[in-house]
């Protein structure tokens, strides 16, 4: 008997195993009885709260699997921590200006998360960004707190003009900033419509690049922004029209989970040249928007790695403080307000998406004889031999030769020298011979990078509730790693590897990349599925983006979602749970009307009445299981 089934398995070795702890931020855990739970506390400690007692209460209440559940005491510890990490760097730091942090509604457009944004943030003056009309109208709705900013960003004609200088009236901090360079004149056009001076900021176009999946949001080649002659531009026209006075913010984005704390700094100190300069040139300005980019530690490295950080949010602040300090001191320029966006680490942790396994397809090699038959060929004896003789010694021999033999028995197969029957026990040999090199090399340090994929080859496929196009679209669309684990059944041992499938029929659809301290793993550590128990997996640190930028692939809607806010009691307070979409609101969406599209069903039914393939009793329960599909929930049910 191995070694490991001798060692007694805790929920210990399950929060080791999963990495939990590392990339946890101190709001999730494992407990005793082998449950994932949720500290709404975070680093602080406190109460806590089952998962499994969440989605036990969501199916008790008819809400089925899959859910998304939010956690509204982790966004306002997260705004909590963000405006606090500058508030002390900034008093230590001798600095003379204030910070104010404004959300990017784009990061997640939900009513529930920017209305608690804003109520959590209030006592932080904390403020939203918008990108669009709509946006914006939104962020007006909510906007209450005077002195809390709207950062209007992204293209702008004359309607969302009007919108911003409106808010403006009415006594909301509406901050317009100029990205492109023909913009300054429909701005100031329509603000003299309205009798009024606009505020206003401008992106600069900077040279710094940050790397990785959002690179493209800096650097020469930028969607947005102005260079260096396009500013001289800027603020020579405003000058000209005795209007430089309403250039009061310098904005910059660097990119989004720019992980390395070396690349924040050099845009930061490039940023600040383009501060003193202007301010010398006679624009007031008095805010730096330092824009986007505070990184989520996904993988719990702590590494540059692209889905992790190699700084906290406290090193990040003070970074940033000291960085401004030093060059406006050495320059004689008054301190500004340090605005930044930081959505991302804002609203990943507060959100959990979960679903249930609904099946399984399990990786087991057939059994092979001991002996072939005296007709058999060549090659498949050469196979069975390969498999009879792996040692530790050979593997990476018995590797090769399992791979040529089994490319050669293909060979004969497609000239007919070798039988169907044949092919199939060579490629159940073959098989064999993998999962016994597998088992012998898992505990090396080092295994060739041709053996590395092996682990993949011959895991099992768990088939979950859900749709990676609509709940984790970042995981497809641009390889970023979630953590992903059960969320329950902890205190046992998982004894089987698997990746997961979505149910799509689209087959990128599948989660195959799994966070690792040291590299991407691509098997995940799952346990048997048991006949009379649903298996409940959780992708976590999705609040961010997941929920705003999924599609309808296959026409798969938006999942049931459960937003709470937990008491010191560790029980919830207040909660608004929201039902996912319906068939018929996805149909409609797609420019279908389900009245017409029961009806050509009905006419269908009726000519296979008329066609006596159906009887008229069979019709009816045919169009009753059509009329509850069609306002049934998109995903698999109960």
């Amino acid at each position: 008997m191995r070694q490991e089934a001798l060692t007694r398995w805790t929920s210990e070795n399950a929060a080791e195993l999963y990495g939990i702890r590392n990339w946890g931020a101190g709001y999730y855990d494992v407990a005793a009885n082998g449950e994932v739970v949720v500290r709404p506390g975070g680093v602080r400690g406190g109460v806590e709260l089952s998962l499994m007692s969440l989605v036990k209460r969501l199916e008790k209440r008819g809400l089925n699997m899959p859910v998304v559940i939010r956690f509204a005491n982790i966004l306002a510890s997260q705004i909590a921590q963000i405006n606090e990490s500058f508030r002390k760097a900034i008093r230590e730091a001798g600095y003379a200006g204030k910070y104010r942090g404004v959300f990017p509604i784009k990061v997640n457009q939900q009513s529930e998360i920017v209305e608690d944004i804003t109520e959590f943030g209030a006592q932080y003056h904390h403020g939203l960004e918008a990108g669009s009309k709509a946006e914006l109208i939104a962020a007006v709705s909510h906007m209450h707190d005077p002195e809390a900013l709207i950062v209007c960003n992204g293209y702008k004609d004359e309607e969302y003009l009007d919108l911003a200088l409106h808010a403006q009236n009415m006594g909301v901090q509406t901050l317009i900033v100029i990205e492109m360079p023909d913009e300054l004149d429909l701005i100031l056009e329509r603000a003299a419509k309205l009798h009024l001076k606009p505020r206003l900021g401008v992106r600069a176009k900077l040279s710094s690049r940050a790397g990785g999946h959002w690179d493209a949001s800096g650097g020469d080649r930028s969607k947005f922004g102005l260079d260096a002659s396009q500013i001289i531009e800027l603020v020579d026209s405003l000058r000209q029209k005795q209007m430089l006075d309403c250039l009061q913010l310098l904005h910059y984005h660097l990119g989004s989970q720019v992980s390395d704390i070396r690349k924040v700094r050099n845009a930061l100190q490039e940023a600040c040249r383009f501060y003193v300069d202007l301010y010398r040139e006679g624009a007031p300005l008095g805010m730096l928007n330092i824009g986007g980019g505070l990184a989520v530690d996904y993988d719990g490295s702590h590494s540059n790695f692209a889905s992790s950080t190699n700084y906290s949010i406290a090193e990040y602040a003070s970074d940033v403080v000291e960085v401004i300090k030093k060059n406006l001191d050495q320059a004689g320029i008054p301190h500004p307000m340090i605005v930044s966006e930081s959505g991302r680490a804002t609203a990943a942790h507060h959100s959990v998406f979960i679903f249930n396994i609904l099946d399984v397809r399990r990786f087991e090699p057939k059994t092979i004889p001991d002996r072939l038959s005296v007709d058999s060929s060549e090659m498949l004896e050469n196979l069975l031999e390969v498999c009879q003789t792996l040692t530790p010694r050979n593997v990476q021999e018995a590797y090769h030769d399992a791979v040529y033999y089994r490319e050669e028995i293909r060979g004969l197969f497609l000239h007919g020298d070798v039988t169907l029957r044949e092919r199939a026990l060579g490629e159940s040999i073959f098989w064999r011979i993998i999962r016994r090199i597998t088992e012998l090399v898992k505990d090396r340090k080092y295994i060739p990078d041709e053996m590395e994929s092996m682990d993949s080859a011959i895991a099992d496929v768990y088939y979950g509730n859900f749709s990676v196009f609509q709940s984790v679209p970042d995981f497809w669309a641009v390889d970023q790693l979630f953590p992903v684990m059960p969320i329950h059944r902890l205190n046992e041992r998982p004894t089987r590897r698997g990746v997961i499938a979505d149910i799509t029929c689209d087959s990128d659809g599948k989660i195959d990349r799994f966070i690792d301290l040291h590299d991407v793993r691509h098997v995940l550590e799952l346990h048997e599925l048991k006949s009379d128990e649903e298996y409940y997996v959780g992708v976590f640190l999705t609040g961010a983006y997941q929920e705003t930028i999924g599609d309808m692939h296959n026409l798969i809607g938006n999942t049931n979602a459960l937003h709470v806010w937990i008491g010191p009691d560790g029980k919830i307070t207040d909660s608004k749970e929201i039902s996912g979409d319906r068939i018929d609101e996805i149909l409609t969406y797609m420019e279908y009307s389900p009245a017409d599209v029961l009806k050509r069903i009905e006419t269908r039914a009726e000519k296979a009445v008329h066609a006596k393939m159906i009887n008229a009793r069979e019709k009816q329960a045919l169009m009753k299981a059509y009329r509850v599909g069609i306002s049934g929930y998109t995903y698999f049910e109960k």
